[in-house]
């Protein structure tokens, strides 16, 4: 059998928190149902952030109660803080992505807070967790490449916040290249420093293509062994906080490679590239995909 590939598709999300349009509940839900009918199993579907500073992300709790629990999917909740944490239980979500910045320069302009704080809120969500139960969580490492703000990211400043997280029960960890400054060199040498911090962990890789390297570095974490991958539907996606910072891989485009080469990931193709075209349609804006312009081949 092929390898699996797991696409966590973050269209609902991080594809629709940068654009000028902003969804109503029911788009939104429609958003989801129609990833879902593409083979979506983990979908981030709500961000439980200030709805003041990112509208786009409005009707958090109104989205989940749309989405009753089914058996075999999950649909994620953001959380950038305690309160957030506590929203998203109160909510339901099937499972908490709580987001830790690699750098104080981004993580005072995207959550209010030095990396020291994030990491005591995280520690204080598990404990939480611990006592009272809660949906099971993993952690994004954001600007684990670059920085808009403080530069380039030491390697040991991101195994080391992997550690800690490991340390803290995380069972997986994300790495995200928030403004897409990464390749595919130091991609798998940042999987192979985490990998040996947080031995315990499943990692995650998030990229943006704000610089064309989104799917070489996307091939460089699966020949480094990495088995779960973000996208956006689309390739739509980017931070309200990080300057110039584009749109995620679209999972079309990574869908289709990684078919091509032989791997499975569960997504239909075809499906998901008319429903990028019909997101597109809702925030005005066609998408940036490439298999949305040139389809897939064999036709």
């Amino acid at each position: 059998m092929s390898r699996f590939i797991e696409i966590v598709e973050v269209g609902p999300r991080d594809g629709l928190q940068n654009e000028a349009a902003v969804l109503g509940v029911a788009d939104k839900l429609a958003f989801v149902h129609r990833l879902e009918a593409c083979g979506a199993r983990r979908i981030e579907a709500v961000s439980f952030v200030n709805e003041r500073r990112v509208p786009q992300m409005a009707g958090a709790e109104e989205i989940m109660s749309g989405l009753p629990h089914v058996e075999g999917r999950a649909r994620i909740g953001l959380v950038l803080n305690e309160r957030g944490w506590d929203r998203a239980v109160a909510a339901k979500v099937d499972e908490a992505n709580v987001v830790v910045c690699a750098t104080d320069g981004f993580g005072i302009r995207n959550q209010g807070a030095p990396v020291m704080a994030q990491m005591q809120a995280l520690a204080n969500i598990m404990e939480q967790r611990g006592h009272a139960g809660g949906p099971p969580v993993s952690v994004t490492l954001s600007v684990a490449f670059g920085c808009p703000f403080d530069g380039e990211v030491d390697q040991d400043q991101v195994a080391a916040l992997a550690r800690d997280a490991g340390g803290l029960g995380v069972a997986e960890i994300a790495l995200a290249d928030t403004i897409g400054v990464a390749d595919p060199w130091t991609v798998r040498r940042r999987v192979e420093a985490v990998r040996a911090a947080a031995p315990g962990a499943r990692l995650r890789l998030h990229f943006h293509d704000t610089r064309n390297t989104g799917l070489a570095n996307a091939f460089a974490g699966v020949e480094a062994g990495v088995d779960v991958l973000d996208a956006s539907c689309g390739g739509l996606g980017g931070c309200p906080f990080a300057p110039a910072a584009t749109g995620n891989i679209a999972t079309e485009d990574l869908v289709y490679m990684l078919t091509r080469a032989g791997f499975s990931t569960g997504y239909d193709l075809g499906a998901l590239v008319e429903t990028g075209r019909w997101i597109g349609e809702r925030i005005g804006k066609p998408p940036v995909s490439a298999l949305s312009r040139a389809g897939a081949f064999p036709a």
